[in-house]
């Protein structure tokens, strides 16, 4: 295809890594759910193990690799390259930020934090544009992008809204059935806030790629990112299960009160 210098390019979706895409934010948001309501111990200290296995489940599973993947799925009339170091700070923020966001709205150690809810959604939701926006423009191409604000700000609405439903989900729900169901909620919210965020953006054709040495390319990337993360989610799934069996033990002598539905900090 001839391509003109300021050209608005037209993408299109491979959409069997759309369908990646949302199967691997339902899958790390549902390890994510179940790894918050184990975050603190007993004794109300933090379990360090648990809480890094929710962060990268929700930061670095839930949303990062549902990024990256559905950036993948993302096809231009020219070739796209992926800035290795910004990518690596794009996943670096989602899993840091994640795990701060769910530390500070289940501080309240006994009951659900509210106002540690409030601030930790904002923070989420926040980190989660950046983090999106951050991946685009780690995208190294033949083009130039253009963003429409009202996209944009609605996009930063979703990431929010869908921050706070994460955070009050997870740390109010008990049932699997449940928890499942909201996995799913999960799922289709990141994935909405970020192919809006895709939308925002027009693509206009420029003379060259940007010159950089320090980029990844190719179709298989996304099944390589999909299936690292599965790994990840079943390593994170076994600690899990660990803790699960510790608690049984003990339930007799000490029954769990972490977290009750019906109490705000």
């Amino acid at each position: 295809m001839d391509l003109q210098i300021g050209q608005i390019l037209h993408p299109s979706y491979g959409w069997g890594m759309v369908l990646l895409s949302f199967l691997i934010a339902c899958a790390g948001s549902l390890v994510a759910l179940l790894c918050a309501q184990r975050m603190f111990r007993r004794d109300g200290t933090l379990d360090f193990a648990v809480a890094g296995g929710a962060a990268v489940a929700l930061g670095g599973i839930g949303i990062w690799s549902m990024h990256f993947i559905g950036m993948v799925a993302y096809n231009l009339p020219v070739r796209i390259a992926y800035d290795i170091p910004l990518t690596a700070i794009s996943l670096l923020a989602a899993i840091g930020i994640s795990g701060l966001a769910l530390y500070l709205a289940g501080s309240g150690r006994r009951q659900f934090n509210k106002m540690g809810w409030l601030a930790g959604s904002i923070l989420a939701g926040l980190g989660v544009c950046v983090m999106h926006y951050m991946g685009m423009f780690a995208m190294n191409m033949r083009a130039s992008m253009d963003f429409d604000p009202t996209i944009v700000a609605l996009s930063v609405a979703i990431a929010v809204t869908a921050a706070a439903a994460a955070l009050w989900l997870a740390f109010n729900l008990r049932r699997l059935a449940h928890q499942i169901a909201a996995a799913v909620v999960m799922g289709l919210a990141v994935c909405t806030m970020h192919y809006v965020g895709m939308a925002a953006a027009t693509m206009v054709c420029t003379a060259a790629a940007p010159a950089n040495d320090f980029t990844i390319s190719g179709r298989l990337i996304g099944l390589v990112v999909f299936g690292v993360a599965g790994v990840v989610l079943i390593g994170i799934g076994w600690i899990i299960s660990e803790r699960s069996i510790d608690d049984a033990a003990h339930a007799q002598d000490d029954p769990p009160t972490r977290f009750p539905r019906t109490r705000w900090a």
